[in-house]
């Protein structure tokens, strides 16, 4: 059980050094978790440079090519609280391996598609396996490691796999549809999902949920799931996401968008409202109420959603404003993904010395700096350096930001509850992913000067990111020249 406290950490409380180092099951343990959450990010863009290859092949039009993305992005949004509470009430192990096989069942339909309703089918059920992989995954590493060093260097190294999941899928996509077709980026998913699941039944720990344990010897009564609130707020993500991703190719003048976006915004007042009345929520509201969760998945939110509309932007800058062709426009973001690892590898050091919320206000206010940098690109090819180190250097901000969020989120929460506080942290990421591209990237897609509506993007991206350091600092209480306070364990 973890307590708060107010007095600044001192030696003699800290985790041994020690602690940091993993055992060889531990580093089994963290492979099969991290290999599938990379797989999983590896899915967000794997896909995108073959979707013209796909679209011909199945013949899929451009307005339909949308699906593509849009039919994983629902279900995977969408189910991560449910499966998260599902996970805790029942079992994460269970749910993991049940997410894994149906992720790789999916892939391979996917890879023999033969029409686009067998192809979106298979989409569908691989973003509902990935439902239940990410936020069971996170929850069975948060309660695998325990709090301290050993935890900081866990999540360091998922979050730069998370990261350098997606960019390698941008690399990798076009490599693969150039050589071998589209398919083979389906593929690649169904062979690390069969890497990955005869490995995890014999590493990961068996234990019963607690709220199955009951006391005394006595069996514990069944735990019930919180229906309403799971139907609110299921309901009410996979309208938004569906409104913000319809949205990005289409407006937001469509009839369909706007009935969403209003059905999204009403059933999650109403998902509010059930969960102050339920007597087992789905969604904790005093946990909602502490600081750290709300302020930490607010600074989780602000730099997913505008890192990803950075690269979508730079995407289009270095192809259709540079001429760069899609394999150069991938080594770009390759070098971006090394220094994303190497951010990755330096993080847990950094939220050694400065703890994980000052980490995340120092990471938030340099990516908010280095995306401004990027104001200074124009239409001469020199321009593409600057592009290159400035995405990078602001991918090592943005990694340092995504570890020291989710730190500060699951960080004190009990293990019975590391489901839920896991399940908000993964539904920032991808909530986060989903929105950012279409609220800023129309403004560049819509725009008449291409180079203009870069730039309008960048300066209101960087404007939000700045912006956002200094509220989660007020909101952390986050001073300079002070000791973080940390989470202390009770003896």
């Amino acid at each position: 059980m973890a307590i708060d406290t107010d007095t600044p950490t001192t030696p003699s409380v800290r985790e041994p050094l020690g602690t940091s180092r993993l055992s060889t099951r531990d580093k089994l343990i963290l492979f099969v978790l991290c290999a599938a959450q990379f797989m999983v990010a590896l899915d967000f863009s794997v896909l995108n440079v073959a979707l013209p290859a796909l679209g011909s092949d199945l013949g899929m039009s451009r307005s339909a090519l949308q699906w593509a993305v849009t039919a994983f992005a629902l279900p995977s949004g969408g189910f991560l609280l449910l499966f998260g509470r599902i996970g805790d009430l029942f079992g994460r192990r269970k749910l993991f391996l049940t997410g894994l096989a149906l992720f790789g069942a999916a892939s391979l339909l996917a890879t023999l598609a033969w029409d686009p309703a067998s192809f979106l089918t298979g989409r569908a059920l691989q973003g509902l396996g990935a439902a239940a992989i990410v936020p069971t995954g996170m929850s069975l590493l948060t309660t695998t490691f325990p709090e301290g060093p050993a935890r900081d260097r866990a999540l360091g190294i998922s979050g730069t796999l998370l990261s350098l999941g997606f960019t390698v899928g941008m690399v990798a996509g076009g490599t693969l549809t150039d050589a071998f077709g589209w398919r083979s980026t389906m593929a690649l998913l169904a062979l690390f999902a069969l890497l990955v699941l005869p490995l995890a039944p014999a590493l990961l720990p068996r234990s019963l949920p607690q709220s199955l344990q009951g006391t005394g010897g006595a069996p514990a009564e069944r735990p019930r799931l919180d229906v309403p609130g799971a139907i609110t707020v299921t309901a009410g993500l996979l309208s938004l996401i569906y409104a913000l991703s319809t949205a990005a190719d289409h407006g937001f003048a469509r009839a369909d968008v706007v009935a969403a976006l209003a059905a999204g915004l009403v059933l999650l007042a109403a998902f509010v409202t059930v969960e102050s009345r339920s007597q087992a929520p789905l969604v904790s509201l005093p946990m909602l109420r502490r600081r750290t969760v709300a302020w930490g998945n607010f600074g989780g939110l602000v730099t997913f959603s505008m890192m990803s509309t950075v690269v979508f932007v730079l995407t289009l800058y270095l192809q259709e404003i540079l001429h760069l062709s899609a394999f150069e426009t991938g080594l770009v973001f390759g070098v971006q993904g090394v220094l994303s690892a190497v951010a990755g590898a330096w993080a847990p050091r950094v939220i050694g010395r400065l703890g994980a919320r000052r980490t995340l206000v120092a990471s938030l206010a340099g990516q908010g700096a280095l995306i401004a940098a990027l104001l200074g690109l124009n239409a001469h090819g020199w321009s593409v350096w600057l592009a290159t180190a400035a995405v990078s250097l602001a991918s090592m901000c943005h990694l340092g930001a995504i570890i020291s969020y989710g730190l500060t989120v699951t960080s004190g929460v009990p293990d019975e509850e590391q489901g839920l506080a896991t399940g908000l942290v993964t539904s920032t990421q991808q909530v986060g992913i989903t929105v950012g591209i279409p609220l800023l990237g129309v403004l560049a897609t819509t725009s008449h000067d291409l180079l203009a509506g870069v730039h309008t993007v960048l300066a209101i991206d960087a404007a939000v990111v700045l912006i956002a350091a200094a509220l989660v600092a007020a909101g952390l209480k986050v001073r300079s020249g002070t000791v973080e306070p940390q989470p202390l364990r009770a003896r």
